[in-house]
């Protein structure tokens, strides 16, 4: 076991460490340790709204040209489900969306933190 006498005789000088006073106004609180990391972008989050949100637009689209009979159906009444099943797809992704498209650009109250993001 390696004692400081030891040390000394080694050859091990102290003159190599630097010591300062502290502060006489010092709190023990550094600057750093309130800066805030910079944002984790839950990108696996923001590309399943993306695809959230397209497939329920195409749903919605589809179910509306359905239910006009822009495009002729056998069965009218299979149309008003595609439109709440679209609607239901489109609402997650669009806001999730409008989140991550805020907490870009910077808007107070919104941040990445406010999307889900897998856990990863």
């Amino acid at each position: 076991m390696t004692t400081r006498s030891n040390m000394l005789t080694a050859g091990i000088s102290n003159n190599k460490v630097k010591y300062s006073r502290l502060a006489a106004d010092d709190d023990g609180y550094i600057d750093l340790q309130f800066k805030k990391p910079p944002p984790k972008i839950p990108y696996k989050a923001i590309a399943l709204a993306i695809f959230l949100f397209l497939i329920g637009s195409l749903l919605i689209i589809f179910g509306a040209l359905l239910l006009a009979e822009i495009i002729p159906v056998e069965h009218p009444d299979r149309t008003i489900p595609v439109i709440i099943i679209g609607i239901l797809v489109f609402l997650p992704g669009f806001y999730h969306l409008r989140i991550a498209y805020y907490a870009a650009k910077g808007y107070r109250g919104y941040s990445y933190d406010d999307i889900p993001d897998f856990g990863d």
